[in-house]
């Protein structure tokens, strides 16, 4: 096994110039992040001067086994914390080969929303509180809870130090690292109100580059959990009862937001998320309904409300926005398992583009 480890670490930009590029894409069921490598002859620091690649859609669910070819077109690169050196992640979207976008390519969207002039005048900045839970791998249950039981009601858990307390930090520290290394805005981290679920952030991020930042976090993440060995879960509601569910809360601002009397355009801001309310929430996640109760930290799923420093409402505001007239404000509808591309891009439309 040290042979293997030493392997694995061997740094071979000491006999070749060529490095390896790991290319990433998101699979049919929207959540299953997909990745396989290739050689290439030098290192590469721009994505639009790698190459195209193709997969087997047919085994993805993305396209049929008579015409199972799928493109994946490089669109942003990010360090290797695993392979190190020169060597990198490419995050892809996926097309046809005739150049369509398959159905399952969100960013292909966000990315019109976010090139149109409006919005690229109002800077859009994003940060995303991604809560997630650690599973037992052969159990299925949360890492740190006794086998078919229960620990101690929520109340200690949140932000906690201890073995009875803290469950999977080595894990998470990684993934915080590793991040870093990546290149990655990753913000923080903290232990989350259930046992053995835990939140990172991403951010601030401008426009399209937060859904590429969460979806790589992801899948260094996925990795992570991998070698250790344990099942990672984007479930909003992991387990039922009086335990908390697991979000993705959206912090949003633009430009005018952020200056001068950016209160009131906050405000006809919310406004207009409000109006559009069914449409975001049915694009904020799967099973979001067993999360969004009106308890536990949320607001009911059929209810918009939003208040200053209020985490049982739908947009929270926080006390420095109200007090400084300006700043951004949190939408803490979306579900753990949301599409980072959908979700800033929704809002950017409902909020600057978007005449009720």
């Amino acid at each position: 096994m040290s042979l293997l480890t030493d392997l694995i670490n061997l740094n071979f930009s000491e006999t070749t110039g060529k490095i390896i590029a790991e290319y990433i894409w998101i699979g049919g069921s929207g959540m299953d992040i997909r990745s396989k490598a290739r050689t290439l002859p030098r290192p590469v620091t721009d994505a639009s001067k790698l190459p195209k690649w193709n997969y087997d859609g047919s085994s993805t669910g993305q396209a049929p086994g008579e015409d199972s070819e799928v493109i994946l077109y490089p669109q942003a690169i990010f360090r290797d914390p695993f392979r190190r050196g020169n060597n990198i992640l490419v995050m892809c979207d996926c097309y046809t080969p005739a150049g369509e976008p398959i159905p399952t390519n969100k960013r292909f969207n966000a990315a019109k929303i976010f090139s149109h002039p409006h919005v690229v005048s109002e800077e859009p900045w994003y940060g995303i509180e991604q809560e997630y839970t650690l599973l037992q791998k052969d159990v299925q249950w949360p890492l740190g809870w006794p086998v078919g039981g229960y620990p101690s009601p929520q109340g200690p858990y949140y932000c906690a130090a201890g073995t009875d307390k803290a469950f999977g930090r080595d894990i998470v520290n990684s993934h915080y690292r590793a991040c870093l290394y990546a290149g990655i805005n990753i913000s923080g981290i903290n232990g989350e109100v259930m046992p053995g679920q835990w939140e990172f952030q991403v951010g601030p991020a401008v426009g399209i580059s937060a859904g590429d930042e969460l979806w790589v976090a992801r899948y260094i993440l996925e990795r992570i959990t991998e070698i250790a060995g344990v099942v990672l879960s984007f479930d909003p509601k992991p387990i039922k009862g009086d335990w908390n569910g697991a979000g993705a809360h959206t912090n949003y601002s633009t430009k005018s937001m952020r200056s001068d009397g950016g209160y009131e355009v906050i405000k006809k801001a919310i406004e207009k998320l409000g109006k559009r309310h069914k449409e975001h929430i049915a694009a904020y996640g799967e099973g979001n309904e067993r999360r969004l109760t009106g308890r536990h930290e949320t607001a009911d799923i059929n209810t918009f409300v939003w208040g200053v420093a209020n985490r049982g409402a739908s947009i929270r505001v926080g006390r420095e926005t109200e007090k400084n007239g300006k700043g951004y404000f949190e939408d803490r509808r979306p579900a753990s398992n949301m599409d980072p591309y959908v979700v800033t891009s929704m809002i950017a439309e409902t909020t600057i583009l978007w005449k009720p």
